[in-house]
Order: C-alpha cells, then sequence, then structure tokens
C-alpha cells in the first residue's frame, strides 16, 4: 500500500431496505422498549448494519467488535447483519429512534446530518495516510472533538475503520488536472463527495453500487470516486482503465451507539464498548489494508487499470480547486472555530 491510502469500498445500497411503513412499526415497538427503559436488562441490546459477510475487507472488523463487546462486557446482541433489520440510510434514523442500541455505518451515510464527522472526509486535508490514520484513532483528538459534537445530537462514536483515500477512475481519459474533471459525469456515494466533484468542474451522479457495471458499460456515467474495493468487488476493473491517486475524499465505517444508552450502562459496559471500538479501528483496519494489499490492488493492476500518481506541482490545482468544498462544509457545521480546529487536529496528527 502506498502513501496515498488505496482502500475500501464505499457502501453497497441494501437491497433489504425496510420500507417506510416497517421502519415505523420497529420504530414503535422497539422503540417503546428502549423509552422504557435504556439500562442493561431492560431488553437484549440490539446491533445492526447494513454490511454483509461478502465484505472480506470489512466485516472481519464487525465480527471483532462484536465478539470484544461479548467479551469484555457481557453484552447478548441480537445482531442484525445485511441490512435485516434497517437499510443503509436507515441505520442511525433507527438508532436513535431506538429500534436499534449499536449499529455500524458508514459516514458518508450520515454526514450531512452529523457534519462533524466530514472533517474525516474532506479532500486534501493531508495527503499522508498515516497522519490520516492517527487521525482516525478513537483515542485522537479529533476523535474527542467529534464525540464533543455528537454528544448534543444523542449519538455516539465508540471507533471505526479508516478506509482510505478515494480515488477518481475514468474509462476514456486519464485525469492529471483539474481540467481533465470539466464536463465528467463521475459517480459518487455521498453529499461531500458530489461537492468535490462539482468543484472540480465535474457532474457529480448518485448511483448504488450495484448499478455501476451497466452505467459504465452504456456510458451512462464516465468515470467515479470510490476506493479500490468498489473497484473490485464490482468486477469494475473489466471496464476502467485509469485511476488518479490522491486524496480526493474519505470515509470511515464507524460503530455508533446512542448517548443516553452508553450513560446508562455500568462503568465496565462503557469500558468494553469503547475497548470495542479501539479493536474495531486497530485490528479492523489493520485486515481491510492487508486484504486491498494483497488482493484488491493486484487484481486491479493485473487487469491493466494504470494508476496515475500526481507529484507536489500536480496536487496544488486539485487542492486550490477544492478549498470550496472545506469552506463550505465549514458553514454547514455553523461553528468555524470548530471546523479549523478539526482540520488543524488532522493536519498536526
Amino acid at each position: 500500500m502506498n502513501d496515498q491510502g488505496i482502500s475500501a469500498p464505499p457502501p453497497r445500497r441494501s437491497n433489504n431496505a425496510m420500507p417506510r411503513r416497517n421502519f415505523l412499526a420497529a420504530a414503535g415497538g422497539l422503540g417503546a422498549l428502549a423509552l422504557t427503559g435504556c439500562a442493561p436488562g431492560a431488553h437484549r441490546p440490539v446491533a445492526a448494519t447494513y454490511l454483509t459477510t461478502s465484505y472480506d475487507d470489512l466485516y472481519p472488523g464487525v465480527e471483532r467488535f462484536l465478539d470484544t463487546a461479548r467479551g469484555l462486557g457481557g453484552f447478548d446482541f441480537d445482531v442484525f447483519p445485511s441490512g435485516q433489520l434497517l437499510g443503509a440510510e436507515q441505520l442511525v434514523p433507527g438508532l436513535l429512534n431506538g429500534v436499534a442500541d449499536v449499529v455500524l455505518q458508514t459516514s458518508s451515510y450520515v454526514s450531512s446530518s452529523f457534519p462533524i464527522l466530514g472533517s474525516l472526509e474532506l479532500p486534501f486535508t493531508t495527503e499522508h495516510f498515516d497522519r490520516y490514520l492517527r487521525a482516525c484513532d478513537p483515542t485522537s483528538p479529533v476523535s474527542a472533538l467529534i464525540n464533543e459534537r455528537l454528544t448534543g445530537q444523542n449519538m455516539r462514536m465508540l471507533g471505526g475503520m479508516a478506509t482510505g483515500f478515494e480515488y477518481l477512475w475514468t474509462i476514456d481519459k486519464p485525469i492529471r488536472t483539474p481540467e481533465d474533471v470539466r464536463g465528467l459525469r463521475l459517480r459518487v456515494a455521498g453529499e461531500i463527495e458530489g461537492e468535490t466533484v462539482k468543484a472540480l468542474g465535474g457532474a457529480p451522479v448518485f448511483l448504488g453500487s450495484a448499478e455501476l457495471y451497466q452505467a459504465l458499460e452504456r456510458g451512462t456515467i464516465d468515470g467515479m470516486m470510490s476506493y479500490l474495493g468498489t473497484v473490485v468487488s464490482r468486477d469494475l476493473h473489466e471496464i476502467l482503465r485509469y485511476g488518479t491517486a490522491a486524496h480526493f475524499g474519505a470515509y470511515t465505517v464507524d460503530a455508533y451507539c446512542r448517548q443516553d444508552f452508553y450513560a446508562a450502562l455500568p462503568p465496565h459496559q462503557q469500558r468494553a464498548l469503547d475497548e470495542a471500538g479501539r479493536v474495531l479501528f486497530h485490528d479492523g483496519t489493520a485486515t481491510l489494508l492487508d486484504v486491498h494489499r494483497t488482493k484488491y490492488l493486484p487484481a486491479v493492476r493485473d487487469a491493466g487499470v494504470e494508476l496515475i500518481e500526481l507529484d507536489e506541482a500536480q496536487l496544488r490545482p486539485f487542492r486550490d480547486a477544492v478549498s470550496a468544498v472545506h469552506r463550505r462544509w465549514s458553514s454547514l457545521l455553523g461553528d468555524p472555530a470548530a471546523a479549523q480546529r478539526a482540520l488543524e487536529l488532522i493536519r498536526d496528527a
């Protein structure tokens, strides 16, 4: 793995997403339990994720998180993977409504509602992946600031897998300058990604990853912003010809719980969840990066996809162009001082 952090896939849209009527029914049922007592013993805690066991770079981290929480805290989770209880876009709303007590979710799905999470998704905060990893550590000052902001929305981030930097992938021509992006229709998976593509002069297209192969094959889109994992898991290296390697975006796959749920737990269970979050970050990320290095990256290279590295002079105009994304995020956060503090902590990690 190089310094640019080629890494993991953006979220797949679940085909098992719960219809709104069923979601409201579940919220009314399990939510009633939560309202009558979030304390341990009121009901079996529910853990949910959209991830499936087919994510061989991500799911081992989920399993380690759950095993650690069980072993150290005695949690007897009812576990619902693969969107069986809540689809990807419903996980955090379901958490806050008491349908689940712990969810494992991709930050890009929820950073528009919890904008402090966007601090770790912004483009070109750092070109050093090791520094980005240190910022993502659940014991870092960045994570402390994130949880300070999340507390007001009854959310707590326990820890997450750092999935690396997103690259720009294209079919017809390589991207070496911002001018090369102009007019291209590029698939994105989150709001900050979309703002980045717009800042570079492209047109963001929101598509589920299951639709990507056909969209690229038909020319509906010209390329995409994504992690290496999406390229391989969807066989997109059969179509894509170029990948421009730089910090165009990033996200994390995090474990979240409600702050009131966490606060009602006895100290040993709080410590167990915190330790599970650290295991998710350390062990989960290590497994993810190993899968990318030993399986995904060789598959892309063997398929003949050209990976383009940019030098400092080539990176500078990209950095200048995406400064507008940073300003928009700061405005969305609504606290310029906190936004500046978050970026400084990431750059100094």
